[in-house]
Order: C-alpha cells, then structure tokens, then sequence
C-alpha cells in the first residue's frame, strides 16, 4: 500500500469499522459479548489514535472533579483562567517566550507561516505534510503563499535538497516572490509517524538562520517523537521560530491548539484570529484538559511503550503472528495476523469478547496498530491472550 493512501486506510479500519458497534467510552466499565449475554469486562484498550479520546461522559466527569478541586478557570477570549495557565505552561515547555490557544492546527500553522514570512511568498514544506496535502489550500487561497513540496513521496526532505531548491531560484525563475518560511512536520502521520533525524533538522535549521529564513515546526504530534526518539520538547523547539501542538490529538481536550513562539510574533495572533473567525468567548474547558493532561503525560507515555514491548514480545511467540516496526518510526506499528484469517471476524472478537479495538486486518491479516495510554487499562498477558484467542476463533471459522 502506498504511503499516500495509508492514513486513509488507517482511518477507515480503525474508525469506521467500529461504528456498527460502538461501546461506552473508556475510563469506566464497558459492557461487551453477545445480545443474549453482556459482560462487564475492565477499560477498553484502543489500538488506533494518539491519546484515549473520550466521550462526553467521562470528560465531564472528569471536569467536574477539576472544578471540585478547584482547578478550573473561566477565560474571556483566551484571557485568564485555564488558558492562560495552559499557555504558560507550554511556553515553559518548549523554551519558547509566548505561546496563544487557538481552535484549530490548521489555523495555527496558517497564520505562524503567513507571520513569518511577511510579504514573502514561498514556503518549503514536505510533500506529505499536513499543511500542504490536509489544510484545504488555505496558504495559497486566503494568505497568497505559495507552497514548494520537498522531499516527494518521504517523510523528510533533506538540507542538501533545501538548498539545491533555493540556490537554484535564480536560474530557475525570473521575477522573484522572495522566499517566505520553511516548515517541518515532524512526525509526519502520512509517513506512518516517521521522525525527522534530530541531526537534520538541526543542519536545516542551521541553513535557515544563516540565510535568515524563518522556521516553522508543525509539531501536532511532538510528544510522540519526543517520547521515541528521547529528544526532549524544548530540544525540538530550540531549532525553530515557532512550534504548533495539538491539544486533542493526546492531550484529552476536545479541541484546541497551542502555537509558541517569539512574544512580538505571537501577540500578533488574537487579532488575526479575530479576522479569520477563529476568536471564541470561552476555551476553558479545553484548555482545563489539556492542561490535566499534560500533567505526567510523557511518563505515562514511557509506560505505554514498555507495555507494547511486552505485548510485541508476547505476539511474536505466537503462531504466524508479528509486531512489524516502522523504520524511524513513532507511535505506529503493524501487526501481523496469519494469513487467511477471516478479519471482520478476528475484529469483532477482539471488540465483543475482550473489549480491545483495533483496526480490521487487510486481506494479508496485516493492521496498524497504535501505542497510547490506553494500553496501560490492562495487562499485557491480557492483549496477548485476547490476540490469540481472537486468532483461533478467526482462523478456525
């Protein structure tokens, strides 16, 4: 399958595939098995996302135990309360001077790269980024930029490409646009969450500030590179004008973005927020997630990998069975089933008897699978065992 298409069957395996039987959200009892006989089994564990995206109830709940504890706070446009306290906590996080909520990625990688280039109209990007293939063409229809793929096909592009890109303008085109900004996603999620090497976007970020080329790091999932490339936050984010990361992606809120950068740069977003319809009364009750949720979450996330390893270990013992990785990969794996075994029937299983979603296994019993929080909801004896038994009833059906 090519890499273009994976994030499409990603989604449509592990998403739409549950919808005929969705259960109640995790944390809490779920109640799984047959129409004659339901069973009251522990947590779900969620083989596909970034974090355990939760259903109204138990964000409530979970909300209103914040407010008992007095740890929420109202906002007015993003003045005061949660959001403020959110944004102070991520400058603090990523080094950075200032950082702003805003509703949306899209929105905060639009407007940092519109910020940082000016006038200027070219911004170097990835191929497979999410600015350039998943923001609707906002840059070049509402900001007049124009957008120059690298790296075709990759995760990644390299400095020797950016440069041969720029110092070959002059030969390449007549009339100069002036070269805007460059930015990097990292990890990119149509790459199956490859990494960019640390070491190269140290040398991109070097070239950049020699010929004084703003850099922006689309970094929605930084938590994810961090957390297996033993990078720290701020070690990212030193390398770059300005950070964008997702609130909703791991952090629990149910929307939201946080952008970082320079305090002149950033105190520019709330009126262009404001112009582009991105400005809300209230975002207390995102912001008071995420901010819950930022609390010990790269130690929960250490504990999420060393329980995957466990559950690889116990997989790959099994018959025909594999944990397959990514080569620079992040949070995404792919689990290899035996061949020929009757998917809808392994998935419905893993769902209805063991209460573990997954993704429905492609002809070749091949399925991605993904390392979040949710894994630690249960013991790794417990996936592997409900892997195998889930096998068995597949293979013999």
């Amino acid at each position: 399958m090519d890499k273009g298409n994976r994030r499409r069957f990603f989604l449509k395996s592990a998403g739409l595939g549950l919808l005929p039987a969705m259960l109640p959200s995790i944390p809490g009892l779920a109640q799984v098995g047959t129409a004659q006989q339901k069973v009251a089994i522990k947590p779900i564990v969620k083989f596909f996302g970034d974090g355990d995206l939760m259903e109204p109830d138990a964000y409530l709940r979970i909300l209103n135990e914040l407010q008992a504890k007095g740890k929420v706070g109202k906002d007015r446009y993003g003045i005061g309360g949660s959001v403020e306290d959110l944004e102070k906590e991520m400058a603090k996080l990523t080094g950075m001077e200032k950082a702003i909520f805003l509703p949306s990625g899209t929105m905060a990688n639009q407007l940092a790269i519109s910020l940082l280039s000016g006038d200027r109209a070219k911004v170097y990007l990835q191929d497979l980024s999410h600015i350039y293939r998943d923001e609707a063409d906002a840059a070049q229809t509402v900001f007049s930029k124009r957008l120059v793929p690298l790296g075709m096909g990759k995760a990644f592009f390299t400095v020797e490409e950016l440069k041969f890109a720029i110092e070959g303008l002059p030969s390449e085109e007549v009339f100069a646009s002036g070269i805007g900004a460059v930015s990097i996603e990292n990890p990119i999620r149509r790459a199956d969450g490859q990494q960019v090497p640390l070491e190269e976007i140290k040398a991109i970020s070097a070239y950049c500030r020699e010929k004084k080329i703003p850099l922006h790091l689309d970094g929605a999932r930084l938590f994810m590179a961090a957390a297996w490339s033993g990078n720290s936050i701020r070690e990212y984010a030193q390398y770059f004008d300005t950070v964008y990361i997702s609130l909703y992606k791991y952090l629990g809120a149910s929307s939201g973005a946080i952008l970082c950068g320079k305090e002149s740069l950033i105190s520019q977003v709330p009126h262009l927020m404001k112009v582009h319809g991105g400005s809300m009364y209230g975002n207390w009750t995102n912001a008071a997630m995420a901010l819950h949720k930022l609390e010990g979450f790269e130690d929960k996330l250490k504990r999420s990998i060393r329980a995957f390893v466990e559950i690889s270990e116990g997989i790959n013992k099994l018959p025909d069975c594999s944990i397959q990785p990514i080569p620079g990969g992040t949070n995404i794996y792919f689990l290899q089933l035996p061949q020929g075994i009757n998917g809808p029937i392994f998935q419905k299983e893993m769902r209805e008897a063991h209460g573990v979603w997954m993704g429905r296994p492609d002809k070749n019993g091949r399925v991605p699978v993904t390392v979040n929080e949710t894994l630690l909801y249960r013991s790794p004896i417990e996936v592997v065992t409900a892997i195998r038994n889930s096998v068995k009833k597949a293979t013999n059906s």
